[in-house]
C-alpha cells in the first residue's frame, strides 16, 4: 500500500503485464497465417518444397528408431540361430543407413529452402517498409513517436517473418514426429506422453513470459536506441565530422555512445540471467524425467516385459520425444515472441494514411492564380498556431516575397501550398480549384520548389539536377537546359565527367561541390520541371554573396515571367526586386505591398530594411 493508501505502481501494473503475457500468447498464431502468406508470395516453390521436406523430416526418425530395434532383435535372434539370419540383419542395417541419409537429406533441404528465403524474405520485407513510407505524410515523419515506430520495424521486421515460418513449420515437423512416437510409445505405457508433456511445461511457461518481458524492453527503449543511431551517423558522417572535429566533440559524444550502451546492457544482463537461471533450473526437471524413464524402461526389460531390442527403441523414442515436445514448446514461445515483433511491422504498415480523394487536371479559373482564404494551421502537438488567418492572391506573372524572422511561418505556408500539410482551417485554390479536388500528381507538376535544406543527393550530377522531374530523371536534354537556366552549366562542364561525375564522398571518384555550387545544381532542378508555372525559392542561395543572389533572381525572373514565383529571403536587395512582399511575424501577415509601398508606411519592413542596410555602410 502507498502512503495515500492505494496499491503502489508495481503492484498495479503487475496484473496487467501478465494479462498482457497472456493476451499475447493466446495470439500467438494471429500473424503465422500473414507471415505464411508473405513467404507464398515471396517464392511459393521454396514453400511447397518446406513443406513436403518438413513430411519428411517429421515422419523419418520414428521410422529410424523402429528398423533400430529390429536390428538388436534380429542380431539377438541371429546369434541364438547361429548365424543364419545375418543376411536379414545386414538388409536392415542398409534400410537404417538409407533412411538415415534421407532424414539428414531432409535437413539439408529445408536449410538450403530457409537460406533462399532468408534473402528473398528480408528484401521483399524491406520493400514494403519503404513502399509504406512513399505514403506517409511529412507528419509522420516530423512525429518523433512515428519514428519509434519506424525504428523498430525496420530493426527486426525484416528477419521475424522467415523466423515465424520456420519455427511453425518446425512445430509441424516435431508434432508430426511426436505423433509418429506416440504410436510407439503407447504401446509401452499410455502414460508415457503424460509424462513428456508435463515435464515440459515449465520451462516453457517461463520462457513465454521472459520473451513478452524482453519485448517491452525492446519497445521501451527504441528511442535510445535511435540515439545510438544517430551519434553513429555524427561521429562518422562527412557531412559532420568537420564540426565535431573543431569543437572538439568527438569524446563527448562517444561517451554518450558508450553512456547509452551500459543503459542497455545493463538491462540486457539482468533480463538474461533471469531467463538463463530460471531455464537451468527448470531443465533439471526434464533430466529427472528423462531418467526416471529410463529406469522405468530398464526395469521392464529386466523383468522381461519388452525385449532389448524394444528397450532400445524406448529409450531412443522417449529421448527424442522428449527432445520433440520440447522443440514444440519452443516453437510456440518463438511464435510468440516472433508475434510480438511483427506487431511493430504490421502496426507500422497500417499507419492509417489520408488517401487523396482529388482527380482534377486543371482549375477552372486559370487567369485567377493562387489564393490563400483565412488559412490557419497548427502542427501536431504544438501550443500555438504557425499560421492564422493568412489571406494572399498572387496571379500569373505576380512575385511575392515572404519576409520574416525564423520561424514566424515562410515555410508553413510553402508546405501548405504543396499539399504537405493540410491546413486547419480556410482554405488554398489554384485556379479558382482548391487544393484537396486536385490530382495530386497534377499539382505537384504545376509548382517547382528549391527548399533551404534540398537534398544533396550521392549520385551523378545529371541525376541530381534531374531528380526535379521524375518523368525526366534520365534525360540528358533535359539536364543541360535546367543547368543553363540555373546557371549550374559553366561549372558542371568543368568537372572531370562533366554530367556524369559522380557527387559526394560516400562512392568512387565522388566529387565535392561548394555550396555555392550545389545551390545552382538546385535551382537547375526547379528548372526541370517546364511545365511549372509556380515556382518557390525558400532561401536557395543562402551560400551565395549579396551580388550573385541577385543576379540570380534577376535571371530566374526573367525565365520565370509569365509565371507565379514565391521568394523567401533575407536579403533584402533581392526582396526589394518582388512585386509583392508579405511580412510574416509569429504566423500572422502584418504588413504587405511592394517594396516602395512598405517603405512608405516606415512599419516593420522599414526597420528590418534600415537594420540590415547599416550593415552595408
Amino acid at each position: 500500500m502507498n502512503p495515500h493508501g492505494g496499491r503502489s505502481a508495481g503492484a498495479a501494473t503487475a496484473p496487467a503485464a501478465n494479462r498482457e503475457v497472456l493476451l499475447g500468447f493466446f495470439g500467438v498464431f494471429r500473424y503465422s497465417r500473414r507471415a505464411v502468406q508473405l513467404v507464398w508470395e515471396t517464392n511459393r516453390a521454396l514453400l511447397l518444397a518446406m513443406a513436403l521436406l518438413t513430411l519428411a523430416a517429421g515422419l523419418l526418425p520414428a521410422a529410424v528408431a523402429w528398423i533400430g530395434a529390429q536390428i538388436v532383435d534380429a542380431v539377438v535372434y541371429a546369434r541364438n540361430a547361429a548365424g543364419h539370419n545375418a543376411v536379414r540383419v545386414l538388409r536392415l542395417v542398409l534400410l537404417e543407413g538409407c533412411l538415415v541419409a534421407g532424414v539428414a537429406g531432409a535437413q539439408r533441404g529445408l536449410s538450403l529452402c530457409q537460406a533462399l528465403l532468408r534473402a528473398q524474405l528480408g528484401q521483399r520485407v524491406n520493400v514494403m517498409i519503404l513502399e509504406k513510407a512513399l505514403t506517409l505524410e511529412l507528419q509522420h515523419f516530423e512525429d518523433s513517436e512515428f519514428y519509434d515506430k519506424l525504428t523498430r520495424a525496420r530493426r527486426e521486421a525484416s528477419s521475424r517473418p522467415l523466423s515465424l515460418v520456420m519455427r511453425t513449420f518446425g512445430l509441424t515437423q516435431n508434432a508430426i514426429s511426436l505423433l509418429s512416437y506416440a504410436v510407439l510409445l503407447v504401446r509401452f505405457s499410455p502414460w508415457t506422453m503424460l509424462v513428456l508433456l508435463v515435464a515440459g511445461l515449465p520451462a516453457f511457461v517461463a520462457e513465454a513470459k521472459f520473451s513478452g518481458d524482453a519485448f517491452r524492453l525492446f519497445r521501451w527503449r527504441s528511442p535510445e536506441t535511435r540515439m545510438q543511431v544517430y551519434l553513429e551517423t555524427v561521429l562518422a558522417r562527412e557531412d559532420h565530422v568537420k564540426e565535431v572535429k573543431l569543437f572538439g566533440l568527438g569524446p563527448r559524444l562517444l561517451q554518450r555512445y558508450r553512456d547509452i550502451f551500459t543503459r542497455l546492457y545493463r538491462e540486457d544482463r539482468a533480463l538474461a540471467i533471469r531467463r538463463d537461471s530460471w531455464g537451468f533450473a527448470l531443465s533439471l526437471l526434464a533430466t529427472a524425467t528423462l531418467y526416471g524413464a529410463y529406469a522405468w524402461i530398464a526395469l521392464s526389460t529386466i523383468r522381461e516385459r519388452i525385449t532389448l531390442g524394444q528397450m532400445t527403441m524406448y529409450l531412443l523414442l522417449f529421448r527424442q520425444g522428449q527432445g520433440a515436445v520440447s522443440a514444440i514448446l519452443s516453437a510456440v514461445g518463438g511464435m510468440y515472441e516472433d508475434n510480438l515483433y511483427l506487431s511493430t511491422l504490421y502496426e507500422y504498415l497500417e499507419t492509417p494514411v489520408t488517401t487523396p480523394v482529388g482527380s482534377a487536371p486543371r482549375g477552372p479559373l486559370p487567369s485567377d492564380g493562387v489564393r490563400f482564404e483565412h488559412v490557419s494551421f497548427t502542427y501536431p502537438g504544438a501550443a500555438e498556431p504557425a499560421l492564422s488567418d493568412i489571406d494572399l492572391h498572387l496571379t500569373p506573372g505576380c512575385s511575392l516575397a515572404l519576409v520574416g524572422e525564423n520561424g514566424s511561418g515562410k515555410t508553413t505556408l510553402i508546405k501548405l501550398l504543396t499539399r504537405l500539410y493540410s491546413p486547419d482551417s480556410g482554405r488554398i485554390l489554384i485556379d479558382g480549384l482548391p487544393l484537396p479536388e486536385w490530382s495530386e500528381d497534377a499539382l505537384r507538376a504545376r509548382i517547382g520548389v528549391i527548399f533551404q535544406d534540398f537534398t544533396r543527393y550521392q549520385m551523378l550530377v545529371g541525376e541530381n539536377v534531374g531528380a526535379g522531374d521524375e518523368r525526366y530523371f534520365e534525360d540528358e536534354q533535359r539536364w543541360h537546359d535546367a543547368a543553363e537556366k540555373g546557371r549550374a552549366a559553366d561549372f558542371i562542364q568543368q568537372l572531370p565527367r562533366g554530367y556524369r561525375t559522380q557527387l559526394g564522398k560516400w562512392f568512387k571518384d565522388g566529387q565535392e561541390l561548394s555550396g555555392g555550387q550545389w545551390q545552382k545544381i538546385a535551382l537547375a532542378r526547379a528548372f526541370m520541371r517546364i511545365d511549372a508555372d509556380i515556382l518557390v525559392l525558400d532561401e536557395p542561395t543562402a551560400a551565395m554573396d549579396a551580388r550573385a543572389e541577385a543576379e540570380i533572381f534577376e535571371h530566374f525572373r526573367t525565365l520565370a515571367r509569365d509565371r507565379i514565383t514565391i521568394l523567401i529571403s533575407h536579403r533584402f536587395s533581392t526582396v526589394r526586386m518582388a512585386d509583392q512582399i508579405a511580412v510574416l511575424n509569429y504566423g500572422r501577415i502584418i504588413e504587405k505591398g511592394s517594396h516602395e509601398q512598405l517603405m512608405a508606411e516606415g512599419g516593420h519592413y522599414a526597420q528590418l530594411f534600415a537594420l540590415q542596410a547599416r550593415g552595408y555602410r
